[in-house]
């Protein structure tokens, strides 16, 4: 398996602040946020990684990630000129895929305190052409939700719905068969001009084809003022207060 990190984007949410910087840059707790997920693969034992890049700062970004020596990885770079959405930057990766290989994908502002290996493991030994971790949460009407049939198979996925099927939330963590190139071909932008990684999600969900890790511990992406805090706080082991 090799890995993808997507560290574009312009991180509007967090401006003024990334203005003048990458958000991925920005310090968690005791280490810049892009650490972490690079922290992440490497425990998986995920040796080859692509970043794509974009946005700020993007010669930063090289110089703080290096070669991957630091991690015992190897980091392979693409740069990603426009905001076209997560689905198009995953696209940008087919060179660095040969068929037959599978890929774990991380958005650069996902955190958590715990090991992924396992699910690698679990999607690696399954016949299932995506893998999603889910996350149960109080608030669920703030992400895309997952609805499950009798079989606790995910049944569909629901962005932000007013009334959720269920507590349980798509995180930023994803894993696909080499296939999924043909799936991102088909896709058309959403109403916002992107090509949307919830649809590629919902293609493998509508055919059966989506298996599913409940997350062992806790998980928060960082692209929020309020999710920042929260992410420092998770690092830091100072949740309760």
């Amino acid at each position: 398996m090799k890995g993808v990190i997507l560290a574009g984007g312009m991180g509007t949410r967090l401006h003024p602040i990334t203005r003048v910087t990458n958000k991925h840059l920005l310090p968690v707790y005791d280490k810049p946020m892009l650490f972490y997920p690079i922290l992440t693969m490497a425990d998986a034992g995920i040796k080859e990684v692509m970043v794509i890049l974009g946005g700020n700062s993007v010669g930063d970004i090289v110089n703080l990630l290096g070669s991957g020596k630091e991690w015992g990885i190897d980091i392979t770079y693409r740069l990603q000129d426009e905001a076209g959405g997560i689905a198009q930057a995953l696209g940008l990766t087919r060179s660095f895929f040969q068929p037959g290989d599978s890929m774990c994908v991380i958005l650069g502002d996902n955190i958590v305190d715990f090991s992924i290996k396992p699910a690698v493991e679990s999607f690696e030994a399954s016949d299932k052409k995506a893998w999603l971790l889910l996350k149960k949460v109080p608030d669920p009407e703030r992400f895309g939700v997952a609805g499950f049939d009798e079989k606790g198979e995910i049944n569909q996925i629901i962005e932000k719905p007013k009334d959720p099927p269920s507590d349980m939330i798509v995180t930023g963590i994803y894993m696909y068969r080499h296939e999924v190139f043909n799936v991102v071909d088909t896709l058309k932008p959403s109403g916002r001009g992107e090509l949307e990684i919830s649809h590629v999600n919902d293609y493998y969900v509508k055919r059966g084809e989506c298996g599913w890790d409940e997350c062992p511990g806790e998980w928060t992406d960082a692209g929020t003022f309020e999710s920042l805090q929260h992410a420092s706080k998770l690092i830091a082991g100072d949740l309760d207060q």
